[in-house]
């Protein structure tokens, strides 16, 4: 069935989304990160069942370092699930593409899957900087859930300002880092980053769902936000025809 559908969707011919995923699998005490698990399975499939074909792609290409500490808590989500055990999807993480070979012309936005690596290897990988800003001179949505925002923080617009600057926006919250321990292991705060770039930051409760769209700029707050960021990307596509 899921192959069906992956036939349809090609004959439709919607386009390609392109979701981007950490190449970093530690912290600098050892202790392992990477890609959140629902965080790309939630939005994957939002892409998917709207009739988008999905690539992945990472810094280093290859095999993407997933957060172990993301499986268990999340794999009864049936989303989750479905994702984690077909290869068919899963899969597509461990073959992705070097950032330095992808083309922005081949796709109609980009989304920056969180966890905790993305906010290590991303904001200043070169490769990916200058491709989200090609994404974003060409009038497509950039986008990110998470600890995903981390990784725009130094994108620019045209004009050499932040993307962020005067847009509303949201990331994973100082105080949500602060109740998973983690502050001092991050190498800066997005929700801090986001305000000095101009933004508007905006956020709910401590892990509860939230997503906002300014624009091409689609942000989520936090691992239950992705499913709906994953929807603001496809109506930030759908506005931009």
């Amino acid at each position: 069935m899921e192959s069906v559908k992956s036939a349809v969707n090609t004959v439709l011919g919607k386009g390609k989304v392109l979701m981007i995923l950490s190449s970093a699998n530690t912290f600098s005490d050892g202790k392992p990160t990477g890609w959140y698990l629902p965080e790309a399975a939630h939005p994957y499939f939002e892409f998917v069942d709207a009739g988008y074909e999905v690539d992945f792609a990472s810094p280093k290409g290859g095999e993407a370092p997933l957060d172990p500490s993301s499986i268990e808590p999340f794999i009864k989500d049936d989303v989750v699930a479905k994702f984690y055990n077909n290869q068919e999807h899963f899969g597509l993480t461990k073959k992705t593409t070097p950032l330095i070979e992808i083309q922005h012309t081949n796709y109609k936005a980009a989304f920056v899957v969180g966890g905790h690596g993305a906010n290590l290897d991303l904001p200043t990988d070169p490769n990916l900087v200058e491709l989200l800003e090609k994404f974003w001179a060409a009038g497509k949505p950039v986008s990110a859930v998470c600890h995903g925002p981390a990784a725009l923080v130094n994108v620019k617009d045209l004009e050499g300002q932040s993307i962020f600057k005067g847009r509303k926006a949201t990331t994973f919250t100082n105080e949500e880092e602060e109740q998973v321990k983690m502050t001092h292991l991050v190498p800066f705060s997005a929700e801090d980053r986001i305000k000095q770039n101009g933004g508007e930051f905006q956020s709910t409760k401590p892990w509860g769902e939230f997503a906002v769209r300014d624009g091409q700029l689609v942000t989520g707050q936090n691992p239950a936000s992705a499913a709906k960021t994953g929807k603001l990307v496809i109506e930030a596509i759908e506005a931009t025809k």
